[in-house]
């Protein structure tokens, strides 16, 4: 992987990766500064997304964070440098708030499903990360928030994947409070899918990723597409889209071969077509 401007100076990489049985490990590594979304580590992370999305190899992702932290969310002193443009920083907030929409609608639109794993705190852009993958599990220590209104800017963005993973009573509570939501609460609104001891954690979070791994990675894609595709239509849209995708999923090799699989009790053997 190439390093952004960033990280030349330095020897460790803002973001790591590591591929095991068909499952790639994309880790956040900016320890010191609580994993917080500089400009570089999100141009990073959303490079690795888009290569991720084109090996073949990986069936699978997980999406981690070293030191204390997951993710602090932006990178505030990033971003209070901007100031002394002339412009007050509104060309770089711009192109920051750009970046960020892309970042996680290149998780969400990855064909590989992504698996947070949430050791620590995820607050603002973090929590957004979150709840912009496809599934997360947690630790007991973790801590979720968007507490944007604490400090005089409202999480609008956060807001945008918060409100399609929990309800509305639930995300408003925590937009406006901005109150820290332990990992128990979180999973109670549906923010992450299972909460575990820090022990515990990389076997659950492989628990789900080593299920997905060992199903057909087009039957993944395609459902994963269809999922949040269908989520933006009205039902009676939903329905025809949702049913023009199963014809063209049952034409597949795979349909095929694991319908017959199903029938003859035996194994199925993915071609991924």
């Amino acid at each position: 992987m190439s390093q952004p401007a960033e990280q030349a100076a330095t020897a460790e990489p803002i973001l790591l990766r590591e591929d095991a049985g068909g499952i790639a490990t994309l880790t956040l590594n900016r320890p010191k500064q609580r994993n917080s979304l500089s400009g570089a580590l999100m141009e990073a992370l959303t490079a690795e997304l888009h290569k991720v999305a084109e090996d073949s190899t990986v069936r699978a992702v997980i999406l981690a964070g070293n030191g204390p932290s997951f993710c602090a969310g932006h990178d505030l002193k990033e971003l209070t440098n901007a100031r002394q443009a002339e412009d007050r920083g509104r060309a770089f907030f711009e192109k920051t708030m750009k970046q960020c929409s892309t970042l996680m609608q290149a998780v969400m639109r990855s064909p590989k499903p992504v698996i947070a794993r949430v050791h620590g705190i995820a607050t603002a852009a973090g929590c957004q990360l979150v709840a912009s993958c496809d599934l997360a599990v947690a630790a007991e220590e973790a801590k979720f928030a968007t507490p944007g209104v604490n400090i005089g800017l409202f999480c609008s963005t956060p807001m945008v994947a918060l409100s399609r993973n929990v309800t509305r009573k639930h995300a408003m509570e925590m937009l406006l409070t901005g109150e820290m939501i332990p990992a128990a609460r979180a999973a109670e609104m549906g923010l992450v899918n299972k909460v575990v001891t820090a022990d515990e954690l990389d076997a659950a979070v492989h628990h789900f990723a080593d299920i997905i791994a060992s199903k057909s990675a087009l039957t993944v894609s395609i459902g994963k597409e269809a999922f949040y595709d269908q989520l933006e239509m009205g039902v009676g849209e939903a329905y025809d889209y949702a049913s023009e995708v199963m014809v063209r999923n049952m034409l597949a090799r795979d349909a095929e071969e694991g319908i017959g699989a199903f029938i003859e009790k035996r194994e199925p053997k993915w071609e991924d077509r």
